[in-house]
């Protein structure tokens, strides 16, 4: 058994863009086939770039504010208490719209 708190993990920026800060519960390489587990706060205006996995699903729960999430290019409404799955190959891409943070929840899981 582990415990880990979100208060204890190190903010970092993420890969996409470093304004975009998160903290890790599962890093890559510790619990396969999860990739990571984390949750990222994107400030008001920030988006993380477009972007695919080839061997990866992803899964976002948007935990509060509201935003957009761009799936091949097109938008789908993206606010508190949604989730939405990314498979393998889909581009996509997420964007804080709204006024406060966007507080983001996601696991990224390997496929082979």
């Amino acid at each position: 058994m582990e415990r880990i708190s979100l208060d204890a993990l190190p903010a970092l920026g993420v890969s996409h863009n470093g304004r975009i800060r998160k903290r890790v519960w599962i890093a890559p390489g510790r619990l396969d086939p999860v990739v990571q587990y984390a949750r990222a706060v994107f400030p008001p205006g920030e988006s993380a770039p477009a972007h695919a996995h080839a061997d990866m699903a992803e899964v976002f729960t948007a935990e509060s504010g509201s935003g957009e999430i761009r799936i091949n290019g097109k938008a789908h409404a993206f606010a508190a208490g949604t989730t939405i799955i990314v498979e393998p190959g889909e581009t996509h891409e997420i964007a804080n719209t709204g006024a406060s943070e966007l507080v983001v929840t996601y696991f990224g899981v390997r496929v082979r």
